[in-house]
């Protein structure tokens, strides 16, 4: 990657007085995490820095959040700068896209490699575990300090999105950066118990209900379940709180490929992609306008849940059979 974007992206920063930071939907610990550490950095520089959202912060993010986020589209008029963070697409926030748009100077930095270039910046690295990876570059290139809260901010982004260190996208540099992290002194106690142990009963109880409607496809090698908002209202639960869903149904023993299909409104279907070795759910997210990478994608189809799965179970089991294909063509 060209690292002369990230220096012009800096520059621009450093530049600007006035900053609108724009997390994907859905938020994660990666773009959360990645849009407040860089706030908080922009602060520190005296600039006037909000993240703007329009869906609600996941509960086990919340420990990160004071008075960094806002709903208000109107809190800076027309922004210096725009910044995507973890942005595969301007569609990834689109309800804050013409927001966006207005920022005289655009910027897009995320390290999916599916990612459009849709900004006047575009910084790109696939090799980057987690798009707080590149923050945390980008922070050093402003020459601010990494206190604690933006270490704590980098380190929630990184373990989330490596499922803490468990995923292909850990590398050396990834250990490497949380080491450093660990020198500046995070409370990895406390971002533990937030992020992995503090679960409501209604997360267990919507948790239930999802795998008791799981279907196997395939032999046993894909799996595919749902959440309506019924099954939400009837449990109690929140749609963030099925979050960590995805990756125990790809969990199980023989299945390579899962999906999970969230109803967000009457014909809008959020659609979540994993694969465990040698399936490449990019290419499945990809084919319904979506993207990705090769273990993790995701996709929104706009249809009746009874269609999206249908559609989403067949490109499952036609990416299987071939992907079976081939393996026996080279007889591994």
């Amino acid at each position: 990657m060209n690292k002369d974007i990230l220096k012009q992206i800096a520059q621009k920063l450093k530049e600007a007085e006035t900053v609108l930071m724009y997390p994907h939907v859905v938020m994660d610990g990666d773009t959360l995490g990645s849009s407040i550490a860089l706030c908080i950095a922009l602060r520190k520089l005296g600039k006037k820095a909000y993240i703007l959202i329009e869906d609600k912060i996941p509960a086990y993010l919340f420990f990160l959040e004071k008075d960094y986020c806002t709903y208000d589209q109107q809190i800076i008029d027309a922004p210096d700068v725009s910044i995507a963070i973890d942005c595969s697409d301007i569609e990834r926030f689109l309800e804050r896209k013409e927001k966006f748009l207005t920022g005289k100077v655009s910027i897009s930095i995320d390290h999916h490699m599916t990612t459009k270039l849709f900004a006047d910046f575009n910084y790109i690295d696939e090799n980057a575990a987690a798009t707080s990876e590149i923050i945390l570059d980008l922070i050093r290139l402003l020459d601010v300090e990494i206190d604690i809260e933006i270490a704590e901010s980098i380190y929630t982004a990184i373990v989330t999105d490596t499922g803490n260190f468990q995923y292909t996208n850990t590398t050396k540099h990834t250990h490497l950066i949380t080491a450093e992290l660990f020198d500046i002194g995070i409370n990895l106690e406390k971002i533990s118990v937030e992020i992995y142990q503090n679960i409501r009963l209604e997360q267990l109880k919507i948790a239930s209900v999802v795998f008791d409607n799981m279907a196997m496809l395939y032999n046993g090698k894909g799996n595919i379940a749902f959440v309506t908002q019924e099954m939400l209202k009837t449990t109690g639960a929140l749609m963030e709180e099925t979050e960590g869903i995805i990756g125990t149904l790809r969990n199980i023993s023989g299945v390579e490929i899962s999906a999970f299909l969230k109803e967000k409104r009457i014909n809008e279907i959020k659609v979540g992609l994993r694969a465990k070795t040698y399936g490449d759910v990019s290419a499945i997210a990809q084919a319904f306008g979506g993207g990705g990478h090769k273990k993790a994608a995701g996709c929104t189809l706009y249809t009746s849940l009874e269609d999206a799965k249908k559609l989403v179970s067949d490109a499952i089991i036609a990416h299987l059979e071939e992907a079976d294909k081939k393996l026996r063509r080279t007889g591994n």
